[in-house]
C-alpha cells in the first residue's frame, strides 16, 4: 500500500514510549514543549482487538474503551500527526488487526522488541522477539503490506555487534520507515552505561533513519545534551524516556520550565482530559522525585481523587471551572441527542419509558422468555432485537420486532441485555399479555419448568435415560440464555 504523508523520522526529538507514563497528558505536554513526535505507552494486542472506538463529544478525542468501560488509549486531534502508536505483539495478524484499528486516528505503528520485562517476554512479545528473526521479518512484514501509515519497531541491542548489525539489516529489508534501538542489552539495567558504539554501527550500516535511546543517564541532563547524544551515536534522531519523565521541558529549545509550571500544565491537560487520578498521580511523583517527601509531596500521596490532586497543587479553581464546563457540554449534548432521536424516530414504532428490574421477575425468567413463548404459541417468527449503543455515553437502546410491528423503551441501558428486555416488556404490555412478573401471580413458564423437572425425577425413579433429545434441550436453551441479566439499582 502507498504510505499517505509519511511521518518523517530523520531531525527528531522524539517522547519515548513509557508505560504508565506515556498517556495523552504526558504527550500533548511534550509536544507543547518542543518534541516533535510522541509514543504511546505499549499496549498489548489482544486487550486492543478487545475494544470498541468511540467518540468521546464531551472531551473531544477518539477512545479505545474496553468490556469493562476501561478507556485503553484515547487520543485527540492536536497530536493526530505526530503520534505513534505502539503494541506488543507476537502474533502478525493479530498485530495487523490492531493496526487497523487505530491507524487512522494515528500517524505510525511500532512494535515493542525491546521491552526486557517477563509480563511482556513470558507471552513472546517485547525482548523475547530478538531471539526469533522470522517473527519480527512476518509481523512488519505484514505491517508494512497491510496499512498505509508509517511502521517502525524498537529493539534493544544484541549480545555481539555483528549479530546485532545484522538483524537490523533484515528488519530493514521488511519495508519499515525507521528503527528505534534502546543502546543496552535486554538483561542491562538503566544503570548500565549505554552502548552508543553499537547504535553507531547501526547507524552506518543501514539506510533507514535510526533512532538513538537510552542516553537518559549518561548524557541528556539538559536540552543541548540531546544532540550531543545523536552525535555520538551517529543517529538520524533522539528518544528521550526517563530525562522526558522527570520533566518533560527537557524538549524546550529555552531551557527547562520551573518544575511547578510544568506540573501545573501536567495536571491542566490531566483535568481536560479526564485522565484517571492514579496515572496522574504516577506521573506527578515521577516528576516530584527527591521532593516527595515535603509537604505538597505527602499531599499528592495521599490524594485519592484528580480534585484533591488539583487541591494539593492550588488548583481547585480550575478543576472546578472544568468540570463544570464539561458537565455543561454533556448536557447540551444530550438534550441535542434526544431532540435528533425524537426528529428521526420511526413514527412505527411504539414506545413506552420503561426499564428491567430483575428484581420484579422469578429467578431466570425474563420478558424475553415470556415473548418469545407467546410468538410460538400465536404461530408467529421469533422475535429480532435490534440493538444499538450511544457514543455520547455509551448507552444501549433496542427495538424488538414481533409479527412486523417495532416497539421499543425510550429509556436507554447500561447494557445490551437490559436493552433488550426493556424492548420486550414495551412489546408484551402493549399486546396485554403476562410478562412473568412476581406481582402477577401464577406463572405459566415456573410451573413448566416445574413439570419438567418432576418428569426428570420419576425417570430417574425408573432407572430410564435422563438425556433429553437435542430438539428439546434447544427451546430451553433459547428461553434461559438471558437469565444472567445485571440488576438496574432502584
Amino acid at each position: 500500500m502507498t504510505v499517505n504523508t509519511p511521518l518523517c523520522f530523520r531531525g527528531k526529538k522524539i517522547l519515548a514510549p513509557m508505560v504508565r507514563v506515556g498517556t495523552l497528558p504526558m504527550r500533548l505536554l511534550a509536544l507543547d514543549y518542543g518534541a516533535d513526535i510522541v509514543y504511546c505507552e505499549e499496549l498489548i494486542d489482544i486487550k486492543m482487538l478487545q475494544c470498541k472506538r468511540v467518540i468521546n463529544e464531551v472531551l473531544e478525542t477518539v477512545d479505545f474503551v474496553a468490556p469493562n468501560d476501561r478507556v485503553v488509549f484515547r487520543t485527540c486531534e492536536r497530536e493526530r500527526e505526530r503520534v505513534v502508536f505502539q503494541m506488543g505483539s507476537a502474533d502478525a495478524e493479530r498485530a495487523l488487526a490492531v493496526a487497523k484499528l487505530v491507524e487512522s486516528d494515528v500517524a505510525g505503528i511500532d512494535i515493542n522488541m525491546g521491552c526486557p520485562k517477563e509480563y511482556s517476554t513470558k507471552a513472546s512479545m517485547g525482548a523475547a522477539l530478538l531471539s526469533d528473526p522470522d517473527k519480527i521479518e512476518s509481523i512488519l512484514t505484514t505491517l508494512v503490506k497491510g496499512i498505509c501509515k508509517p511502521v517502525t519497531c524498537k529493539i534493544r541491542i544484541l549480545p555481539s555487534v555483528e549479530d546485532t548489525v545484522n538483524l537490523v539489516k533484515r528488519i530493514e529489508k521488511t519495508g519499515i520507515a525507521a528503527i528505534a534501538v534502546h543502546g543496552r542489552k535486554k538483561e542491562e539495567r538503566p544503570q548500565h552505561p549505554v552502548h552508543c558504539d553499537v547504535i553507531k554501527a547501526i547507524s552506518e550500516a543501514v539506510s533507514i533513519p535510526v533512532i538513538a535511546n537510552g542516553g537518559s543517564h549518561d548524557f541528556i541532563k539538559e536540552y543541548a545534551d540531546i544532540e550531543t547524544f545523536q552525535k555520538a551515536t551517529a543517529a538520524s534522531s533522539v528518544m528521550i524516556a526517563r530525562a522526558a519523565m522527570w520533566n518533560p521541558s527537557v524538549f524546550r529549545k529555552e531551557g527547562f520550565c520551573p518544575l511547578k509550571d510544568v506540573m501545573q500544565d501536567y495536571i491542566k491537560y490531566a483535568v481536560r482530559y479526564d485522565n484517571h487520578y492514579t496515572n496522574t498521580k504516577y506521573c506527578l511523583c515521577q516528576m516530584l522525585r527527591e521532593q516527595l517527601e515535603t509537604t505538597q509531596g505527602k499531599k499528592l500521596h495521599a490524594a485519592q481523587s484528580t480534585q484533591e490532586i488539583c487541591e494539593a497543587f492550588e488548583m481547585s479553581d480550575f478543576y472546578e471551572e472544568t468540570t463544570a464546563i464539561f458537565e455543561a457540554k454533556k448536557t447540551s449534548l444530550e438534550t441535542k441527542t434526544q431532540d435528533e432521536d425524537d426528529q428521526m424516530e420511526d413514527p412505527d414504532v411504539i414506545k413506552m419509558a420503561v426499564r428491567f428490574d430483575k428484581r420484579e421477575y422469578p429467578p431466570q425468567i425474563t420478558p424475553k422468555m415470556y415473548l418469545l413463548e407467546w410468538c410460538r404459541k400465536e404461530k408467529h417468527p421469533q422475535p429480532v432485537y435490534e440493538t444499538v449503543q450511544r457514543p455520547l455515553d455509551r448507552l444501549f437502546c433496542s427495538v424488538v420486532t414481533v409479527a412486523e410491528q417495532k416497539y421499543r423503551s425510550t429509556l436507554w441501558d447500561k447494557s445490551k441485555k437490559l436493552a433488550e428486555q426493556a424492548a420486550a416488556i414495551v412489546c408484551l404490555r402493549t399486546l396485554g399479555v403476562p410478562e412473568g412478573k412476581l406481582c402477577e401471580g401464577e406463572n405459566h413458564l415456573m410451573n413448566k419448568r416445574k413439570r419438567g423437572d418432576q418428569e426428570c425425577l420419576i425417570s430417574r425413579d425408573h432407572g430410564e435415560d435422563l438425556a433429553e433429545p437435542s430438539h428439546k434441550k434447544a427451546n430451553f436453551i433459547e428461553e434461559t440464555s438471558d437469565m444472567n441479566v445485571p440488576k438496574m439499582p432502584r
